[in-house]
């Protein structure tokens, strides 16, 4: 369930911006990606990791990184690079916002947040997911299916309302004969009244010249 949280929270990134929130082009730079955003694993997750050496060296520091140590005796992380030099950054580097490619809604990003928890049994459930104010937040009301028609152009409600109350009676068809209902449709559909090849057109005299 916990791992559902977590592609779920993927997945709602990537329909956002379009592109794989998580980049990576190995295992190893998958990982780094997910620490350049997250953070540094809890220890208590690396302790309990039987390949965390293959990612971690014996300092706790990620293996993709370089440290430096200054003359007061911190220590300072700087980015590597992946395989075909894309850049990544040290732990928890990169903004959510960033990464969203510019995203500002505040609820999403804590949604997402809360999805994609390092340790599984902090990562959100569907049931609270279900709970969360972006999830219960009011959205637009829909258009009310009684306006449908009044939000229709001009044109149509004229050509809905006046040409086809003028339509003589049905008559048993013969051949080329359209019925009503065919017309009535192709007035409502928005193809107005030529498309039901109905004559309207204002014929101009020709012009002969002097």
């Amino acid at each position: 369930m916990a791992i559902d949280m977590w592609s779920f929270g993927c997945i709602l990134a990537e329909l956002l911006t379009g592109y794989p929130l998580f980049p990576g082009e190995d295992e190893g730079d998958q990982l780094a990606c997910v620490i350049e955003l997250l953070g540094m694993p809890p220890q208590k997750l690396l302790d309990n990791s039987k390949r965390t050496k293959n990612f971690v060296n014996s300092k706790g520091h990620p293996r993709y990184c370089t440290a430096t140590t200054l003359p007061d005796g911190s220590t300072v992380l700087t980015g590597g690079r992946s395989r075909h030099g894309k850049t990544r950054g040290p732990p928890g580097s990169k903004k959510f916002m960033t990464a969203l490619k510019g995203c500002e809604d505040t609820q999403f990003i804590d949604f997402l947040q809360r999805c994609l928890e390092w340790d599984p049994s902090q990562r959100i459930t569907p049931s609270q997911a279900l709970r969360h104010p972006w999830l219960r937040r009011r959205l637009p009301r829909a258009p009310d299916s009684n306006a449908t028609t009044d939000n229709k152009p001009a044109y149509q409600r004229h050509n809905s309302g006046s040409a086809v109350a003028k339509l003589p009676p049905a008559a048993p068809t013969s051949g080329k004969a359209k019925p009503r209902r065919q017309i009535e449709e192709m007035l409502d559909d928005g193809r107005g009244v030529d498309s039901a090849k109905l004559n309207t057109r204002t014929v101009l005299p020709k012009i002969v010249g002097r």
